[in-house]
Parts: C-alpha cells; sequence; structure tokens
C-alpha cells in the first residue's frame, strides 16, 4: 500500500485522512503524547531539498514515536548508479517505510514496484499528493469544508496543479486553472478529471478562475530544476499574480494558499501573503498534522483507509 497520488485515495479516504489529522492537531495543542510508531523508522531518500517536507516527516515520526533517517542524492548509491529495484529491495529490509522526493515520477512508481514497505511521494515533477491534503485540510479548518466550493489556481501549470485537478476529481468542487500558454496541467490528468467533474476547467485569464472564487492557489514560477528558465516565465507569468486586486475579484471570504517558498513580489505580494486572507502559516503547519495521519495509517495498521492504490 503506497501513497504516490491523490488519485491513489478515494473521498472517504481523504476525509477520514483529514479527519485523523484534525484529531492529531488537537491532540498535539494540548500535549497529549500519541506514539503509536514506538519502534518504526521510516526512511527519507531525497534528490531534491527540502525544507517543509523533511522536517514535517522528521518531526511526525518523532512525535508518533519513531525515528526517521534521511538520505541525500549524495549520501545514497542511487546516485552513483545503483539499479533502483535493488535500493528498493535493501532499504524494505531495513526501514519500515520509505518517503521519496525525486524528479521523474517513473522513479517512485519503480520504486513502488519493488518495495514491499510503504512508499510515500514527497514530491516528484508530477505530484505532490502531501502537499494537497495539506492544503484540503486547511481548507476544512478555515471554510468547515470543501463542499459547494470553486478554487483556482494562478501560475504553473505544475505537480501542484495536477494534483489539485485530481482532488477537484475525486471531491467534485469546481477548479479554475489560469496557466499561459505552454505552462498547462498534464494533459492527461486534465482530460480524465474533467471527463468526471466538468467543472474542472483551463480559465480564459486569471481575473476569470478569481472571480468567485473560495480559494486562491498558487505556487512559485520556476520550480526546482527550471532555473535556467526563470527570465523566460518572469515574461510569460507577468500577469498571473495574486495580488488585491486579483484577490478583490474572489468572495470576500476567500483565503489564499502557497505551498512555500515564496518568491514576494512574482507570484505573490507581501501584501497578500501578510494580509488577513492568508491562511499559508497553517497550511505549512498542516503538513506536520497530514503527514502524521497518512503515517499512522500506513504503519499502525489501524484501517482508517482502504487505499484503492494500485501499487
Amino acid at each position: 500500500m503506497h501513497l504516490l497520488t491523490i488519485a491513489d485515495l478515494t473521498k472517504e479516504d481523504i476525509d477520514r485522512l483529514i479527519a485523523s489529522a484534525v484529531t492529531s492537531k488537537a491532540r498535539h495543542k494540548k500535549g497529549i503524547p500519541h506514539n503509536p510508531l514506538r519502534g518504526k523508522t521510516l526512511g527519507l531518500v531525497f534528490e531534491k531539498s527540502s525544507t517543509r517536507t523533511r522536517v514535517s516527516f522528521e518531526t511526525a515520526m518523532h512525535q508518533l514515536g519513531g525515528n526517521a533517517i534521511f538520505m541525500s542524492q549524495r549520501d545514497s548509491q542511487i546516485g552513483r548508479g545503483e539499479p533502483i529495484k535493488d535500493t528498493a529491495r535493501v532499504m524494505s529490509r531495513y526501514v519500515d517505510a520509505v518517503v521519496i522526493r525525486t524528479f521523474g515520477h517513473g522513479i517512485i512508481e519503480e520504486y513502488a514496484g519493488y518495495s514491499s514497505v510503504p512508499v510515500i511521494n514527497g514530491l516528484t515533477d508530477l505530484h505532490h499528493p502531501c502537499q494537497v491534503l495539506a492544503d484540503l485540510m486547511t481548507i476544512v479548518e478555515k471554510k468547515g469544508g470543501y463542499e459547494g466550493m470553486k478554487a483556482c489556481w494562478i501560475g504553473d501549470g505544475n505537480n501542484m496543479a495536477n494534483s489539485w485537478i485530481e482532488a477537484a476529481m475525486l471531491l467534485s468542487f469546481e477548479l479554475a486553472l489560469a496557466c499561459p500558454g505552454g505552462y498547462w496541467p498534464d494533459k492527461a490528468i486534465l482530460d480524465r478529471a474533467a471527463s468526471v467533474n466538468p467543472r474542472i476547467r483551463l480559465a480564459e485569464s486569471a481575473e476569470d478562475a478569481a472571480r468567485g472564487a473560495d480559494v486562491l492557489n498558487t505556487d512559485v514560477w520556476a520550480s526546482m530544476g527550471q532555473e535556467e528558465e526563470a527570465e523566460a516565465r518572469k515574461k510569460a507569468f507577468g500577469g498571473y499574480q495574486i495580488n488585491e486586486k486579483l484577490l478583490g475579484l474572489a468572495k470576500k471570504d476567500a483565503i489564499v494558499l502557497h505551498c512555500l517558498p515564496a518568491h514576494r513580489g512574482e507570484e505573490i505580494t507581501d501584501e497578500v501573503m501578510e494580509g488577513p486572507a492568508s491562511a499559508i502559516w497553517d497550511q505549512a503547519e498542516n503538513r506536520l498534522h497530514i503527514q502524521k495521519a497518512a503515517l499512522e495509517w500506513l504503519l499502525a495498521g489501524n484501517g482508517i483507509i482502504e487505499s484503492t492504490s494500485k501499487n
């Protein structure tokens, strides 16, 4: 049982994960210990740098009573050419689950295919499921739920956009994506999702996407590995900034999300990030709690979720 994409889950899975994370957060705020993973070890294999993903997973394991071992690309034999299938089978003999943060999504799929322990996607170029689960948890906290909401995505049609599309497909909310030409989400993911939920669409402009929205969401214009495209992307994304003017087109009680790190003054203004509509810091905190919920599901065998993952 693995967690590689949002589409690995069902609506019921997502609801139960969020409920578990909300309970975990409340328990933590009250200082109530909860250590169901005592004696368990999580391996983190990261080819991409990280702040929130690494710290939240390591802290999650510690708070649940387990341990975490971190390996960057230079620390593992994968970086020196060892076949993924060999690493996956050996790691399965040492740790109880693995979080992988890498580039091509095929890498994590191959790893999961040879792993006998759960594999969690900490980010690939195609999907970022743990972040979107934390986003949904934040929406439930701030808005009371996602039913009937309009969400918009402003900017790059990247891994975050793809995972948001899958969430909208499963949860049936409206999602308008405003992305410059040539920077759209993955076509196969979008087409599949739109065939299930026709309220998922590419918007004509950022203004069109934001109008009447309950949630505005964005990410950096150039993700890791795209640094050489940064200048070209700045030109292409010039009209795709979440600012006070764009926020003014949304509902009065709309919230703003950003998965971080942010390039203030590019995809989002400092004024919006620090303003009353921003839920960004709660969103970042919720990475910890949603990951605790996922780890407890995968490692404690408590039957919270019946996963539909084919991996």
